[in-house]
């Protein structure tokens, strides 16, 4: 078997500071014979040099496309538009599997070239459970966010910060706030709930028992709400249109953690673009107002303590990296979504 060759991409986001693997975890890899070839970033969080002293190969920035073909290549965000056909193995988030946006364009460039996808949202145990991800920290920064926004000192452009300067800020605001997170038992929800009490609110808590008979009445008259739910079958929406155009309605401030936009499985279909770290907040609605904070990449805006996060519950998974277990399910699961596209495609084989 070929020795196993990792190689940290540049994310091609010039808002991404995050990596799945900080340096750190990448030494303990070294240490254990695995290749690690890192990326020139300026935006990454960690600077090279760390890679560097901890043992990994440096090249420069979106090398990866003639790397070795038995190279994994690991990042977490989309790759750029070029090449049109991938020939590695690639990890990260490709967001590709429920119909969203430019998720068929990027499965045609895997066939193409022969490559795979090992979708990082599908790395999970055998009961199903994601074995590393960032969701505590996307639900922590989309409640901070919100409730800066509601209570009007929301800077902006954003920028990254650190969590004892984001509590700080949180603390320091001030206001009553009648609050509700969805979906608060999982790690997005947790994180979420953990940011508003930062900031002194105690939210209303729902999760399955509560949204499978929706009260849309008690929803609407919370003034801010998270949503954390990512559901893997089409629901009922949370919220529509009609209920956005209610006379009576008291929300006034929505995050929408898991932005599913675009997804026929998404609960919050009353908006069709993202927000971004530019413009973080859009007017959905006039009267009554209701603002909107809709961002992909959330924990980006927290980058030193997401990447820490993530990289140790990544790193068992790579270091036993193969094609049985959680690589294999997700090796599997690519193919499958292959066969639902209707697009095919054989077997990846790096001899």
């Amino acid at each position: 078997m070929t020795q196993l060759h990792l190689w940290l991409r540049h994310e091609s986001r010039s808002t991404e500071r995050r990596t799945p693997i900080v340096p750190s975890d990448a030494a303990r890899l070294v240490e254990n014979g695995i290749t690690l070839t890192v990326e020139e970033s300026p935006q990454r969080i960690f600077p090279t040099q760390e890679y560097e002293a901890a043992g990994c190969r440096v090249t420069t920035a979106g090398s990866w496309v003639t790397a070795p073909r038995h190279a994994v290549i690991v990042g977490l965000k989309e790759l750029p538009d070029r090449p049109t056909e991938l020939t590695h193995r690639h990890i990260f988030f490709g967001h590709a599997y429920k119909g969203q946006p430019g998720a068929e364009a990027l499965l045609h460039r895997f066939v193409a070239g022969g490559g795979a996808l090992l979708d990082l949202e599908y790395l999970v145990d055998d009961e199903g459970r994601r074995l590393a991800a960032f969701g505590y920290w996307a639900g922590y920064i989309g409640a901070a966010l919100a409730v800066l926004h509601h209570r009007g000192v929301l800077d902006t452009p954003l920028r990254p910060t650190g969590k004892e300067e984001l509590e700080e800020r949180l603390r320091a605001s001030g206001g009553e706030v009648s609050a509700l997170v969805i979906g608060a038992l999982g790690r997005s929800g947790r994180g979420a709930r953990v940011a508003l009490g930062e900031a002194g609110i105690a939210p209303t808590c729902w999760d399955l028992a509560e949204t499978r008979d929706l009260d849309r009445r008690a929803l609407l008259d919370h003034e801010l709400m998270v949503n954390t739910v990512l559901t893997t079958r089409p629901v009922p929406p949370f919220l529509t249109d009609k209920d956005l155009d209610d006379p009576d309605r008291g929300l006034r401030t929505l995050s929408d953690v898991t932005v599913d936009v675009g997804s026929p499985m998404n609960v919050l279909p009353i908006y069709d673009t993202t927000t971004d770290w530019e413009h973080p907040v859009r007017r959905l609605r006039e009267r009554p107002p209701l603002d909107l904070i809709a961002i992909d990449n959330l924990p980006s805006l927290l980058p030193r303590e997401a990447s820490t996060d993530f990289s140790g519950s990544l790193l068992p998974q790579l270091l036993d990296f193969g094609v049985t277990g959680p690589w294999g399910r997700c090796l599997a699961r690519f193919h499958e979504a292959l066969r639902e596209s209707g697009i095919g495609g054989g077997e990846f084989d790096d001899d």
